[in-house]
């Protein structure tokens, strides 16, 4: 077994892992990312880039490189519902210079983090290792096991971020205790072909049905939103059924249906958690983004967490790091602290104020949902949600050890 050392080990070469572990590069601390795919084209993952975010990249001298990769920007979310279009986020109002939602294919996002962090000294990322558990000693975490192409690989380090999303391999090696599941929907993936110039509306949301189309530039990245728990009874129906139900919202897909999504083998199904972990960490762990509080796709609010949660881990731990010594129990439990609160109030948003845009079993379907009757009885609540949604409850910053790369 090859066997290496580190300070920290990141597992899960996401969103909060590449930020978390530049972070720290840059404040001279040794970061080994493990991702266990060999590369990041993922079609599932998001495509949202929040102001908050770009407000880190600028911090760190990075966001005018950063927006020259291709992508588009949104001064509002917009969805068209049956009683007309309804802005739920208006972002012309945030303050500082990004009043924007960014839309960038996250492996573009990925790769550049992963640049910016191979040019800190100390920072090392290895795709192809896929981390099988964790190594402990006196009851503290100490390192982690994985396979890779190269044969087994044992890592040792001060500190285990555990940053590899929902299905957190980490999170369940330690046996943290989570609290239920609450996703209102479940989600099904697919890809259809994009014409040159063509728009369409990103949410279409009816009773019955919601149904979001990213645009990737040659094609539509879409989603339908089915009920939690109700995939068999959907495959059940039949394939025609479904490309009805993405016709009904997008009436000029038509043609493509039929040509692109001829079975399931064509639509994939991403099962929705909205959960947390009551502890994030453990002697030696810490968990962030997804793999300490999964959030449904709603917003693209769980990318957003995922870097707020590794800018607070990064400021919090990266000085004990830096001075040679273990994050301990009360530096952890600050991380925690920290970030608990932004996280409830998002979850408790989709769940409640989003919550009746979701088709459902165990509610009569609305063509006026909360959030939009809201929105029209309250000028100000579009304003809010954009703050809700690009910054958050408690925006973070990065600190002074990390603007300038070691």
């Amino acid at each position: 077994m090859r066997v290496e050392e580190t300070d920290v080990c990141v597992v899960g070469g996401g969103p909060g892992g590449l930020m978390a572990g530049l972070l720290l590069a840059r404040q001279g601390v040794r970061v080994t990312v493990l991702e266990k795919h060999p590369d990041f084209l993922r079609d599932f993952r998001g495509d949202t880039v929040h102001p908050s975010t770009l407000r880190v990249m600028d911090e760190l001298g990075l966001v005018d490189d950063f927006l020259k990769l291709p992508h588009a920007e949104a001064p509002a979310m917009t969805m068209d519902t049956a009683t007309g279009p309804c802005v739920f986020a208006d972002f012309s109002r945030l303050p500082g210079r990004f009043r924007f939602m960014a839309f960038m294919p996250q492996w573009d996002v990925l790769n550049f983090l992963a640049e910016a962090g191979r040019a800190c000294p100390g920072f090392r990322l290895e795709q192809s290792a896929e981390v099988t558990g964790l190594t402990r000693e006196n009851g503290r975490v100490t390192g982690v096991v994985a396979r890779t192409e190269d044969g087994p690989l044992d890592v040792r380090a001060k500190l285990v971020i555990g940053a590899d999303g929902r299905r957190s391999v980490v999170r369940t090696a330690a046996a943290l205790p989570l609290a239920g599941d609450a996703a209102p929907m479940d989600a099904l993936w697919f890809r259809l072909s994009r014409q040159d110039g063509e728009t369409v509306p990103t949410i279409k949301a009816r009773a019955g049905y919601l149904v979001v189309a990213i645009n990737r530039q040659t094609y539509w990245q879409a989603v339908q939103m089915i009920p939690k728990g109700q995939y068999e009874a959907v495959r059940a129906a039949g394939i025609e059924q479904f490309r009805s139900g993405v016709r009904r919202a997008h009436p000029g897909f038509a043609e493509r249906l039929e040509e692109e999504i001829r079975d399931w083998d064509d639509v994939k199904l991403l099962d929705v958690r909205i959960d947390r972990l009551r502890r994030w960490y453990a002697p030696g762990l810490l968990c962030i983004g997804d793999a300490a509080h999964a959030m449904s796709p709603a917003g693209g609010v769980g990318i957003n967490l995922a870097v707020q949660d590794a800018v607070a881990a990064a400021r919090i731990l990266g000085p004990v790091l830096r001075a040679g010594r273990v994050p301990g129990r009360t530096h952890l439990r600050a991380v925690q602290r920290r970030r608990e609160l932004p996280m409830r109030v998002i979850q408790l948003m989709q769940l409640h104020l989003l919550g009746d845009l979701y088709p459902s079993t165990h509610r009569k379907s609305t063509d006026r949902p909360l959030v939009v009757r809201l929105n029209r009885l309250l000028p100000f609540l579009p304003h809010l949600m954009a703050r809700l949604i690009a910054i958050g409850v408690r925006p973070e910053t990065v600190g002074e050890a990390a603007r300038v790369r070691t």
